[in-house]
């Protein structure tokens, strides 16, 4: 479709080098870690470069997995990739379950209290551990703990916005 933004999400990060025949240790961000393999091509991305590879075999190691990328032969060309983030094409992703949301997907939408009063728009996401939260920028920076059924009253991407009760002077 001429025009259409092709939108990708980061599902993980190359943390190093695994071995001497080119495999690479990856940080998955997909529950189960396992699970990044459903999704290739890869969009590699470090400060100043971006290639798109595909992964010719892989495995779950620990916490993370480890890869083998096509074109990507021996120790020096797989340290070449280390730091580098991964991302796919939001369009392989299945859908999220219901109540459920992926952050790229909350990004831009308009916060607007029960009260109507409009917040901002969502920057970012951040993970606490204890619950994600809102980055909104507005006429300030607010943090809003992204709890639905609480603090999040509804998501509506038809209009594009999230209703939050919150106090607007917290």
């Amino acid at each position: 479709m001429a025009g259409t933004e092709i939108r990708h999400v980061c599902v993980g990060r190359i943390a190093g080098v695994f071995g001497v025949k080119g495999w690479v240790r990856v940080e998955s961000f997909t529950d189960p870690p396992e699970n990044i393999f459903k999704y290739t091509p890869w969009r590699l991305q470090g400060q100043s470069e971006v290639q798109t590879l595909s992964v010719a075999d892989g495995r779950r190691h620990g916490k993370g997995v480890v890869v083998r990328l096509e074109t990507v032969g021996d120790r020096d060309a797989a340290a070449e990739l280390s730091g580098m983030d991964l991302y796919v094409e939001r369009a392989q992703l299945p859908a999220a379950a219901n109540g459920q949301y992926y952050w790229t997907d909350l990004e831009g939408l308009k916060v607007v209290t029960t009260d109507g009063t409009t917040l901002g728009t969502v920057n970012s996401m951040i993970a606490t551990g204890a619950n994600d939260v809102l980055v909104v920028c507005g006429d300030s920076r607010i943090l809003i703990p992204f709890i639905v059924g609480d603090t999040v009253q509804s998501v509506d991407f038809e209009t594009g916005t999230i209703t939050v009760a919150w106090d607007p002077a917290f």
